[in-house]
């Protein structure tokens, strides 16, 4: 069976299993929990930094710039800056960031509406 990811097209997308695959630093990318939430609060409609930063509790200055300048480098998130001053920032999901929120946010709901079941077997094992 192969492990190739499955797209319409050739050459085939990638193989996450395999280390040298570009597939892979996405992966670390989009997975991280700030990325995750940063995603999923964008996927609700443009904010700005200040705001997203409100959304994220957290969340330092310094790791969601990282994160959005990461998202924004992999095409996940635009970056839009009015002529003001100062300068107003503000984020929301590409076509591609839209697609991969999709996804995400069905793990989120999965998550919050079974961390109940969640919480028993953590204690369970305890």
């Amino acid at each position: 069976m192969s492990t190739q990811v499955a797209t319409a097209g050739w050459p085939p997308a990638g193989d996450v299993f395999d280390s040298a695959c570009p597939s892979r630093s996405v992966l670390d990318h989009v997975t991280s929990k700030w990325a995750v939430l940063v995603l999923a609060a964008l996927g609700t409609g443009p904010l700005r930094f200040s705001a997203l930063r409100r959304r994220i509790d957290g969340v330092s200055e310094k790791m969601l710039s990282q994160t959005l300048r990461t998202l924004e480098a992999d095409g996940f998130v635009a970056r839009e800056v009015a002529p003001t001053t100062p300068p107003q920032v503000t984020y929301s999901l590409t076509d591609l960031g839209l697609g991969l929120t999709e996804h995400l946010t069905g793990l989120l709901d999965f998550i919050t509406t079974r961390i109940p079941d969640i919480e028993s077997a953590r204690g369970s094992r305890q």
